[in-house]
């Protein structure tokens, strides 16, 4: 199924956090956004009631700016101006009947209704009333150019309607007197930061969907109301998603599609790791990886495995070879044997004719088992199954003992055998390194000039016991060079033959070698001899 590809996978995964990602910005936005439309239009309506309802206010409170501009009439008759001292905007003496602010004297009680104070006079009522009135008109009217939006209506405080726009809705209900009402922290009641226009105006708002209003409440408890319809911000609000939708579908088309090129190109050194490995399970142990332009972690792997990969063929071909040349030093002992036999038992012999195939068959027997032995040897050795002592030794006094026992094989061939030795103290089993010495010091000999000489040292250095067997012989070729530690590998493959030697015996010492943590190494010229080392850790 797709949802079982790592690469899809990698996709679904990828996209998830992109819609998530773009739909919390998209829907942060469209709010933040929507917020703002809002709030413009609530301080437009509160700013229409406030320029209203200004003929009540002391004009140099309102919004800051001092004086408000003079009304051209009352309602637009040939009516005169209302005198600017009427609302505390002369620079005389205010009369009492004024509405001013700060230190001017209190309106005296019977101009005002409720709470046992007499009524207006109907003739400053009806005059405020008119004013606010007039107010309304030309407000509404300057917002609705060109296009009528903004409508008002004015309500008596008995709650008879007054005076309203043409184009205000039908049965728009009265606002009721919030008690105790406190404007937003850090802004004033009509919208605005700052102080209020003036001691006790309060403009309040209310949405009635899709109608965004405000109003206010005159001292005389009238009610002037100024609304909109929303329908502009609705549009824009729509059009603002509309576009993030597009805009955010966008990303997320170039993003998935970014994600799945970076998951083509992850994924890619995978097939091919897939693709080779289907072909060296089908036996073709030559394919490799191609690793070019995979310089990450992936590429890593590729590398890891194609090593892995030319160990596992050096390691089959390896095996084939041991399992030839093993077949062939084992067929050779048994064919002698069976030759032997059937002379003997062929016809009627004399008895030293007997006694000459069974010493034939011996020593068949013996060659084969001696190369059974060695065999089984590594086998232990490569499985960890040899016990190895773990003893403290001079490697020294171990070194001497092999030079003794193989002094007198060097003395048939006059050659001269040179120790510098100094003491160093090993960690592990002394007769399994006392056979590597032994060994070594054979192929030297056996592979040396006649009246040569053979120098061997041990030292320590750098916590290292390091062993060296040097000879002045023939020498190992180039070419077999990277081969001399494998298994019945043989340089002088007929000489070696012929002196009975199976080409196991180094391949024996850098296996007991090894297995004590240490390594064994060898560099030669052709002509000039070999010099083996052992490095073995001092404990």
């Amino acid at each position: 199924m797709i949802f079982n590809s790592i690469r899809w996978r990698m996709q679904l995964w990828h996209g998830l956090i992109l819609v998530l990602v773009l739909g919390s910005f998209g829907l942060s936005a469209y709010q933040l956004a929507r917020k703002d439309k809002l709030r413009q239009a609530e301080e437009e309506v509160k700013l229409c009631v406030a320029e209203a309802a200004r003929p009540g206010l002391p004009p140099d409170r309102f919004r800051g700016a001092g004086r408000p501009e003079p009304l051209d009439g009352f309602g637009g008759g040939n009516r005169p101006e209302p005198n600017p001292d009427h609302f505390g905007e002369g620079s005389g003496p205010e009369p009492p009947g004024g509405f001013g602010g700060g230190d001017r004297p209190e309106p005296p009680p019977e101009r005002f209704g409720g709470g046992g104070r007499g009524k207006k006079p109907p003739f400053e009522r009806g005059f405020f009333r008119e004013q606010i009135s007039t107010n309304a008109l030309r407000v509404v009217a300057s917002k609705n150019n060109p296009t009528p939006a903004y409508y008002f209506i004015f309500w008596k405080e008995d709650g008879a309607v007054l005076a309203s726009s043409t184009n205000a809705p039908p049965g728009i209900p009265r606002p009721t007197p919030l008690l105790g009402a406190r404007p937003e922290p850090g802004r004033n009641n009509w919208g605005h930061a700052g102080p209020p226009p003036a001691k006790g105006f309060e403009v309040y708002s209310r949405t009635r969907a899709p109608l965004q209003e405000a109003y206010h409440f005159t001292p005389g408890g009238d009610c002037i109301l100024v609304g909109r319809p929303l329908q502009p911000e609705y549009a824009a609000l729509r059009q603002r998603a509309l576009w993030l939708v597009a805009a955010g579908g966008a990303v997320l088309m170039c993003g998935l599609a970014g994600g799945m090129w970076v998951a083509t190109r992850a994924i890619r050194p995978i097939e091919d790791i897939s693709a080779t490995a289907v072909k060296i399970a089908a036996g073709d142990l030559s394919q490799r990886i191609d690793t070019a332009g995979t310089d990450n972690e992936l590429g890593h792997l590729a590398a890891l495995l194609n090593a892995t990969f030319a160990r596992l063929e050096t390691a089959f071909s390896q095996q084939a070879r041991f399992t030839s040349d093993a077949s062939h030093e084992l067929r050779t002992p048994v064919t002698v044997i069976l030759t032997q036999t059937q002379t003997a038992l062929s016809r009627e012999r004399p008895a030293a004719d007997y006694r000459g195939a069974l010493e034939a068959c011996q020593r068949a027997a013996q060659r084969m088992r001696k190369l059974i032995e060695s065999l089984l040897e590594l086998a232990r050795l490569d499985a960890g199954q040899e016990p190895l002592k773990q003893e403290r030794f001079d490697l020294s006094r171990v070194v001497r003992d092999g030079v003794e026992l193989v002094r007198p094989l060097a003395a048939e061939h006059g050659i001269t055998i040179q120790c510098g030795l100094a003491p160093v103290e090993c960690l592990g089993d002394s007769e399994r390194l006392g056979q590597v010495v032994v060994n070594l010091l054979s192929n030297a000999i056996q592979f040396n000039r006649d009246q040569g000489e053979i120098l061997i040292s041990a030292a320590s250095h750098e916590r290292t016991a390091v062993l060296t067997v040097a000879d002045h012989g023939l020498g190992i070729p180039a070419a077999d060079l990277p081969h001399i530690f494998e298994r019945f590998y043989r340089v002088d493959k007929s000489r070696s033959r012929l002196q009975g030697r199976s080409g196991l015996g180094l391949a024996i010492c850098k296996a007991i070698v090894e297995a004590h943590g240490g390594s064994l190494e060898v560099a030669s010229q052709e002509g000039q001899g070999s010099t083996f080392t052992v490095k073995l850790p001092i404990p």
